[in-house]
């Protein structure tokens, strides 16, 4: 038991360990071990959760774990949930450690924890499943199809506060905010100000400003993040509070401050999460809060998303603190349709892997190895057979590809592998790994992205990309085909995407320039361009741009890409920029820029190319102003 334990442990993605199983005494283990060795007796059974007890008006935690529980190992079983308003406190949650990318590892509380089951579906028939604390509503472990369907996920009290601003001084670096203590509970105390996040205190931390006629961040909203430790805050009574001494300028009386906290805190409580599982479905979701992610899914294949729907409840102006879906070290197809996601203050989706470090090379053929963010630890980089390559952590580009051997965790942060082959001769300098073989094909098609914070897509697969008839308008860049081998660690160059017949309204009104298409890796000032290109066969073609900029598309290393056929109209929504080239084609090669045709600017629009691309081919474009 004590190894088994510790296995758990070790990587809750290699091993499937049941939450149950940590809590249960050395016989009720040895029970379940016999239960899930076989099929369940519960398997092919069509549940009306009623029967167990499981009703609206009261806490029904213990009850759906202890249901899920006496389904491991079962198939083909489907929980019906009748119509309703089903609340889950952290109370008698059931507690297991978990590792999750891209947030703050640690106990996690569960409401819904499916693990070793095969074709589960949860049918909530309208339901909204209500969180009263910190307890992440769906966890998916080590699961062969499951289906989640027509039911809402929120939590009591949002993970954030939002400060409606009812005076604004700009002159003294004054502002009074008026604040809901009901939704943001709060105390002043020595000229600061501490919010209750469900049984935490934190401090303001991060913060945005939010337009409240748009419901999308301020134009410039850069101009008003608040320093949190400068500021001096007076509390004026009925839930009025004065801040003096900003940092910055003073936001407009009827914009609502968002503020959202500090690492490690602000990044624990997602609303699905998903590992190890392969042929999920998610049909009619809408998340309206999540202390993180909306859905962040690890290592899994295959997962479509309908109708998913992420979205602020009434009376918010935010909905979660971070990406609406994320997506990291998955294979076989993402497929993501007709879907709605805003209000997030992050991206809408984000699919990439990651790059770890290559610590120690030890000889006949053996790494030791390490995580290279400090939210991915215990991110199961890779297992015997996986395909891997191995590049320059200074060109970001791969010289050699292998197979795993042996794949051994140490700890959450590092690991010991072994690879089939290696060059005879290392190069010298800083070396990191990517896995080849966990990269999915992405279909995005039919959805509407709007009023985020950040980008709508981030988009670093080798798999084939789709990206058609979607709306798009968000703060930051539209699409961004990244690769970043400097703070994220999130690979890896594609190889296939086509973007068309899409609708980008005013992206970039965080201003500066903020592209409807960025194509470039993240480069430090220690890294560079190397001999050859990152990104591959890329099309931005036949799309719709309508906005106050006048930015199509700007590439840095890519071979292969396309820009054609594209229609930019001018909107006086915000204050017009035009001191960027519309389409800046930098160290690129291959590439077509024809019959695009912009209206209404009153400036040129620019085609800019550097003197080291090659074979780049501008003409019939109408609206725009070709340079070198």
């Amino acid at each position: 038991m004590k190894k088994f334990l510790l296995l758990c442990l070790v990587s809750t993605a290699l091993v499937a360990c049941s939450p149950y199983q940590d809590a249960m005494s050395s016989d009720a283990s040895q029970n379940t071990h016999q239960q899930t060795s076989g099929t369940s007796s519960l398997s092919g059974s069509v549940i009306n959760v009623a029967d167990r007890g499981i009703v609206p008006g009261e806490d029904v935690t213990i009850k759906v774990n202890e249901l899920l529980a006496s389904l491991e190992g079962a198939e083909n079983v489907t929980l019906n949930f009748p119509k309703g308003q089903y609340d889950f406190y952290p109370k008698y949650a059931v507690e297991k450690y978990r590792y999750v990318a891209n947030h703050d590892n640690g106990l996690k509380r569960m409401g819904f924890p499916i693990y070793n089951t095969k074709n589960i579906t949860i049918d909530g028939n309208g339901s909204l499943f209500m969180f009263h604390g910190r307890v992440v509503p769906v966890t998916v472990e080590s699961t062969d199809g499951v289906t989640l369907k027509d039911f809402s996920i929120d939590f009591i009290r949002p993970f954030h506060a939002e400060l409606k601003i009812v005076k604004s001084n700009p002159e003294q670096k004054s502002f009074v905010a008026e604040i809901d203590a009901a939704m943001s509970p709060y105390e002043v105390k020595g000229g600061k100000i501490l919010f209750d996040r469900l049984g935490q205190m934190d401090p303001i931390g991060s913060n945005i400003v939010i337009d409240s006629k748009t419901r999308a961040p301020i134009f410039n909203t850069r101009d008003y993040v608040l320093n949190g430790k400068s500021v001096k805050v007076t509390d004026l009574g009925n839930g009025r509070v004065r801040f003096d001494k900003i940092n910055k300028t003073a936001p407009p009386v009827g914009s609502v401050l968002v503020v959202y906290g500090v690492h490690p805190t602000s990044r624990l409580v997602p609303g699905i999460h998903v590992t190890n599982s392969k042929d999920v479905k998610i049909e009619n979701v809408t998340v309206h809060t999540a202390g993180g992610m909306g859905l962040i899914v690890e290592r899994t294949e295959n997962i479509h998303l309908d109708g998913y729907k992420l979205t602020s409840a009434e009376g918010r102006t935010v909905a979660t603190r971070a990406d609406a879906t994320h997506f990291i070290g998955c294979k076989g197809e993402i497929l993501v349709e007709n879907s709605t996601m805003e209000h997030m203050l992050d991206d809408a989706i984000n699919v990439h892997g990651a790059y770890v470090n290559i610590d120690e090379y030890l000889g006949d053929n053996k790494f030791l190895a390490s995580i290279s963010h400090f939210q991915q630890m215990g991110f199961v980089f890779g297992e015997a057979g996986d395909k891997v390559a191995i590049l320059s952590r200074e060109t970001v580009l791969p010289f050699h590809e292998t197979e795993i051997k042996s794949f051994t965790p140490i700890n959450e942060k590092r690991f010991l592998l072994t690879l089939d082959s290696v060059p005879e001769d290392l190069p010298e300098g800083p070396l990191s790994l990517e896995n080849l073989t966990w990269n999915p094909s992405l279909t995005f098609r039919n959805n509407t992205v709007r009023e985020n914070r950040a980008r709508s897509m981030l988009v670093t697969t080798k798999g084939k990309v789709l990206v058609e008839n979607n709306y798009f308008s968000s703060q930051m860049h539209g699409i961004l085909l990244e690769g970043d081998n400097k703070f994220w660690y999130e690979s890896g160059a594609v190889e296939d995407v086509t973007i068309q017949g899409n609708t980008f309204v005013n992206s970039g009104f965080l201003g500066g320039a903020a592209y409807p298409l960025l194509a470039s890796p993240l480069f430090t000032q220690q890294q560079r361009i190397g001999e050859g290109h990152y990104h591959h066969n890329v099309k931005f073609n036949n799309n719709t741009l309508r906005g106050f900029n006048g930015l199509l598309v700007k590439s840095l290393s890519v071979e292969g890409l396309e820009i054609i056929g594209n229609k930019l109209e001018f909107l006086d929504d915000y204050p017009p920029v035009s001191s960027f080239p519309a389409i800046d084609i930098n160290y690129s090669k291959d590439v077509i820029v024809k019959d695009n045709v912009a209206t209404g600017f009153d400036w040129p629009l620019k085609v800019t190319v550097s003197g080291d691309s090659e074979n780049v081919v501008v003409e019939n474009n109408s609206g725009f102003t070709a340079s070198e």
